[in-house]
């Protein structure tokens, strides 16, 4: 287990990046984050969009302690930003994807499900 200091915050990261302490984020770290090449492919700066999918990622695992189903990120996202998103706009957004990008990003630990 690693550790990453952001802000006076010392947050511990799994070998993949993902945070094991989801209640230590914050908006700013996911900011931290998302420009970070070390969690991302490539750095991502955050849309209004991007912050639909994370906010509603981030309130299903609250409510679910799991990251929601790729198909009810999908019909959220569509409800949220437009008829036009499917499963390879948000891959637009987060290019490895809801569960490498989108869920380190909102400070989720290694999704166990099919997001």
């Amino acid at each position: 287990m690693k550790e990453l200091e952001i802000r006076g915050k010392r947050l511990r990261i799994d070998d993949d990046g993902f945070l094991q302490d989801w209640e230590l984020w914050d908006e700013e770290i996911a900011i931290i984050l998302a420009k970070d090449a070390r969690f991302t492919s490539t750095p991502i700066e955050l849309t209004e969009e991007h912050w639909m999918i994370i906010r509603y990622i981030r309130e299903y695992y609250i409510k679910y302690g799991v990251a929601p189903p790729v198909r009810m990120l999908v019909k959220q996202a569509k409800k949220d930003i437009g008829p036009h998103v499917d499963l390879q706009y948000i891959y637009k957004l987060f290019p490895q994807g809801p569960a490498r990008d989108a869920c380190r990003i909102a400070g989720l630990p290694r999704p166990t499900g099919c997001i």
